[in-house]
């Protein structure tokens, strides 16, 4: 199966940076509001220009490791997606993020502010939430450029009538700190702005202030967390894709899980089914070809020695062919640590 055909069953082909029926919230650089019990608020709503691509027009772009020839500090970014309406972590929603690179460019574009960009990918791409939540990417701390601090563009697809866009920045003192010891990556120093003169964040940042922290490795740079609440509910929320009606794929069993687990389905009709793991870069792993099966419930048991894979998450896809045609959908599997 070609990767193409794999984003297509994540929902992802043909879906841009376009929001739909988001939800814009009041911002307040005050202490956050009392809130009824386990409410959360959501994430504010933010532009996704000036530089936006469509992740889901390129393959690339379903990846963990963001960097491609970029250099600068290693940045680890872990977003966790939460239900505003309860406060739980939402799993199989899918989280693009996209900044400029150490020297305030953007991949993808050609302009008199972005000269030479074009038909480049670095520093963009996309991850699925796992079991706890979290979407993680490996990237390179971004500069800051006129007129914007440093920031960091992130999008939230939940289904094809909601998508949360919103940036995130970081805390003065530490952002200014690592562009004060690393004058080689970042010649221009400290970012002269603060939140309260960036037409972004000027009116409030509260929610938007992720985390910064040396990593207990040097060698992998800092770590930066941010929870970002959307609307709906956790623990888990459906992701809408196209099954023809053929299919019902649940949650694998337990998950979080170990070597072993259990794919759950259900057939409206028998069908030939076959199912496929990807890893968090979106290379392929494994195949695990389950027969031609009857209609009714199924549960697949996943032996990662067995397959000779690493423990680690996993997306996994199921594929039904029958007379009706050939259904994709696919949902992430969390290891344990």
């Amino acid at each position: 199966m070609k990767r193409k055909e794999f984003l297509k069953s994540l929902g992802l082909v043909g879906f841009g940076s376009t929001i739909v029926g988001a939800k814009a919230v009041a911002k307040t650089n005050a202490a956050p509001s009392k809130l009824p019990p386990n409410v959360c608020t959501l994430i504010p709503t933010e532009t996704a220009g000036p530089f936006p691509l469509d992740l889901t027009a390129n393959a690339t772009f379903f990846r963990k490791d963001l960097r491609e020839d970029r250099t600068g500090i290693r940045l680890n970014v872990k977003l966790k997606i939460i239900g505003a309406s309860n406060c739980l972590p939402m799993s199989n929603l899918r989280v693009n993020i996209w900044h400029c690179s150490k020297d305030g460019l953007y991949s993808g574009y050609d302009n008199n502010m972005n000269v030479g960009q074009a038909g480049k990918t670095y520093l963009r791409g996309y991850q699925m939430t796992d079991a706890n939540g979290m979407a993680e990417f490996t990237t390179i701390f971004p500069a800051w450029y006129n007129g914007r601090i440093t920031h960091i563009h992130f999008q939230v697809y939940v289904n094809a009538n909601y998508a949360a866009i919103s940036q995130l920045t970081f805390p003065i003192a530490t952002k200014n700190a690592i562009y004060a010891a690393n004058p080689t990556f970042y010649p221009n120093g400290a970012d002269p702005m603060s939140p309260a003169n960036d037409n972004v964040f000027s009116d409030g940042y509260n929610y938007q202030t992720a985390t910064l922290t040396p990593n207990a490795d040097a060698a992998l740079g800092y770590d930066a967390y941010l929870e970002v609440a959307i609307s709906g509910s956790g623990i888990s929320k459906m992701v809408e894709v196209e099954t023809g009606g053929q299919f019902k794929l649940g949650q694998n069993f337990p998950n979080p899980y170990r070597d072993l687990t259990n794919i759950p389905f259900t057939l409206t009709n028998a069908a030939a089914v076959q199912i496929d793991l990807w890893d968090v870069t979106g290379r392929k792993v494994a195949t695990i070809p389950c027969g031609t099966l009857d209609a009714g419930n199924h549960a697949i048991p996943v032996n990662l020695k067995g397959l000779g894979i690493a423990h680690q998450n996993y997306v996994y896809q199921l594929q039904t062919i029958n007379s009706n045609g050939t259904y994709r959908q696919c949902k992430m599997m969390t290891a344990i640590e």
